[in-house]
């Protein structure tokens, strides 16, 4: 059985996401424009939504045949369907609300 490495994958997207970084830095200490999602403590920013965005369209773009469960678009309504195609799950700004805060301890999670 052939073993896949997805390096092209991984060296993709390692650039796609320091490219989101660099916008999630120009927001960082900006006055953010927010959202409730599901309850008051479960908190969206338009940089959320837009590094989400960057990240498929990205992803999309190069990889037309893998699918995406994106979370700021599963709370927007989007359906999450696990398949056994490739898929790529997407936090765009894991700890919103330190984010909000301009608290440094977030990440993207791809």
């Amino acid at each position: 059985m052939e073993q896949t490495t997805y390096q092209e994958e991984y060296d993709f997207s390692l650039e796609l996401v320091k490219k989101c970084g660099e916008v999630i830095k120009r927001a960082f200490n900006v006055e953010k424009k927010i959202s409730e999602k599901s309850s008051a403590n479960d908190l969206v920013t338009e940089t959320d939504q837009l590094v989400e965005k960057m990240l498929i369209d990205g992803l999309k773009e190069k990889f037309p045949d893998t699918r995406f469960i994106g979370e700021e678009s599963v709370a927007g309504g989007e359906k999450c369907e696990l398949t056994s195609a490739k898929t790529w799950i997407i936090d765009p700004i894991d700890g919103t609300t330190n984010f909000i805060s301009s608290n440094p301890h977030i990440c993207t999670i791809l």
